[in-house]
C-alpha cells in the first residue's frame, strides 16, 4: 500500500504547489492528484506521488477515482484547494472521512462561509461593515435592483461555484455599466439556479485578513492587500504586498470567523470605498491562491492547516515581514491585457498606467509565485504552459 501524511487535490493551483513545498519541507510524504500530468505540482522535488484523474473535477467519476484512492491510500489528511473538488467533498463528506481527515471546517461554518448571502447577512448581525447589496432571482427584479444600487453596479452569484447540468464552474464579479449588461450577467447566474447579488461599484483598496482559527483559538493573522487582479475589477490578485493587519477590518474579520466558528484557514476580504470605509466583500474558507506571500512572510498556513486536520498540536504565529511583495507573473500579464481591452470601463486602469504599471513592477524588489531557486521545476513548467497556452489563444 502506498503511503504518504497528506493528498493535495488540485495540483494546477498554485496554493497546491504551495502545499506541497511547505509539507514537504518539513518532511512529511506528500502527494497530489490533477487530472492531467502537465502541472506544476509534480515537478517538486516534494511531490511524493502524482495522481492523475481520468475525469474533470467536480464531476462522479471524478469522485469515484478519489474515493478508490483515499481507500487504497488512507492519508491522514485530505487538503482540496479546488472550488468544484470542495464542493463534491462537502456532498459526500462522511463517505470520504471513512479514509482521511478533510481539511476544511465543518459544514454548518462551510455553508455560511461560501454563501455570499448567509455571509454577509451573518456580518450585519455581529455589526461587520457590508455593502448595499440586492438579490436578484428573476430578470423582472433587475429594474428594481438597479435603481436601489445604481450603475455602475457590481454583479456576482451567492456562490462562486456553479453546478450546471453537465459540469461546474467558478464565477467571479462581474461590472456591469448598462441595464443591457445587468441582465446579461444575472441571466448566467440564475441559468445555474444560483441568486444573484447585486452591489455598489467600490474602487478602494482592496484588503484581506487571514487566519488559523481552531478551538476558540487564532493560530495565526496575516494581512495583505493587493494592487492588481485578475480580472481587473476583482478576483485573484496577481500584485499584493503583506501589511500589518489594519485595525478595522483585523477586527472585522475576527468577529466574524469567531461568530460563524470558521475553523481551519479562511480569508476574509474587504473593499474600502471613496471615503476608506471598508466593505465586506466575501470569506475563502480554503487555501487562496495568494497564499504563497504569507508563506514567504513567515506564516506557514498550508502547514498550520495540516498541523490542524491531523488533530495534533497547532504552533501560534504572532509575527510575520510586513512590505514583502509578491507577483503572479503569468495573471500579472492577463490582468494587463484585460485592462486594454477594457480600457475607458469603472474601475479600470487606462492602458497607459496599466502598461506602465506592469513595466514598472519589474524594478521593484519582490518574490514571484512558483519560483523557488530550492525547487525551480514548477515555475519552468507553469511559464511554459502559460506560454503555449498563450500562443494558441491569438
Amino acid at each position: 500500500m502506498t503511503t504518504f501524511n497528506a493528498l493535495i487535490t488540485g495540483a494546477h493551483l498554485r496554493q497546491s504547489v504551495v502545499t506541497v513545498r511547505s509539507l514537504g519541507r518539513r518532511g512529511l510524504s506528500v502527494a497530489a492528484l490533477a487530472t492531467s500530468t502537465d502541472v506544476p505540482a509534480f515537478s517538486s522535488r516534494w511531490c511524493d506521488y502524482g495522481f492523475v484523474s481520468p475525469a474533470d473535477e467536480a464531476t462522479d467519476a471524478y469522485l469515484a477515482y478519489l474515493e478508490e484512492l483515499l481507500a487504497g491510500t488512507r492519508p491522514p489528511v485530505l487538503i482540496p484547494t479546488h472550488d468544484g473538488t470542495i464542493a463534491l467533498v462537502r456532498q459526500h463528506r462522511a463517505r470520504l472521512e471513512q479514509f482521511t481527515r478533510v481539511a476544511l471546517a465543518d459544514e454548518p461554518a462551510m455553508t455560511i462561509a461560501v454563501n455570499k448571502e448567509l455571509t454577509l447577512a451573518t456580518a450585519r448581525r455581529v455589526g461587520v461593515p457590508v455593502p448595499p447589496c440586492v438579490t436578484v432571482h428573476t430578470i423582472t427584479e433587475i429594474p428594481n435592483a438597479l435603481k436601489d444600487i445604481g450603475l455602475p453596479a457590481v454583479v456576482k452569484p451567492s456562490e462562486s461555484w456553479l453546478q450546471g447540468d453537465q459540469q461546474g464552474v467558478w464565477k467571479g464579479p462581474q461590472l456591469v455599466t448598462t441595464a443591457h449588461e445587468a441582465r446579461r450577467a444575472v441571466a448566467e447566474i440564475i441559468g445555474f439556479g444560483s441568486a444573484a447579488l447585486c452591489q455598489p461599484l467600490l474602487t478602494g483598496k482592496r484588503e484581506a485578513v487571514s487566519f488559523l482559527y481552531a478551538n476558540g483559538e487564532v493560530h495565526a493573522r496575516f494581512a495583505q492587500w493587493a494592487k492588481r487582479t485578475i480580472p481587473p475589477l476583482g478576483g485573484t490578485s496577481v500584485l499584493r504586498q503583506s501589511i500589518a493587519i489594519p485595525s478595522d477590518i483585523g477586527t472585522h474579520a475576527e468577529r466574524l470567523v469567531r461568530e460563524i466558528d470558521l475553523e481551519g484557514y479562511s480569508e476574509v476580504e474587504f473593499r474600502r470605498d471613496s471615503a476608506g470605509v471598508p466593505h465586506l466583500m466575501q470569506i475563502t474558507p480554503r487555501l487562496s491562491a495568494s497564499v504563497e506571500v504569507a508563506v514567504r512572510a513567515g506564516v506557514d498556513f498550508p502547514y498550520l492547516l495540516y498541523q490542524w486536520a491531523s488533530g495534533g498540536r497547532i504552533d501560534t504565529v504572532t509575527s510575520y515581514r510586513v512590505g514583502r511583495w509578491m507577483r503572479y507573473l503569468q495573471g500579472d500579464v492577463m490582468t494587463t491585457i484585460a485592462a486594454l481591452k477594457q480600457r475607458g470601463r469603472p474601475g479600470v486602469s487606462s492602458p497607459v498606467r496599466a502598461v506602465l504599471g506592469f513595466g514598472l513592477s519589474f524594478f521593484r524588489p519582490m518574490d514571484y509565485d512558483l519560483f523557488d531557486w530550492r525547487d525551480p521545476v514548477p515555475s519552468v513548467r507553469a511559464m511554459s504552459s502559460f506560454t503555449r497556452d498563450l500562443t494558441r489563444s491569438r
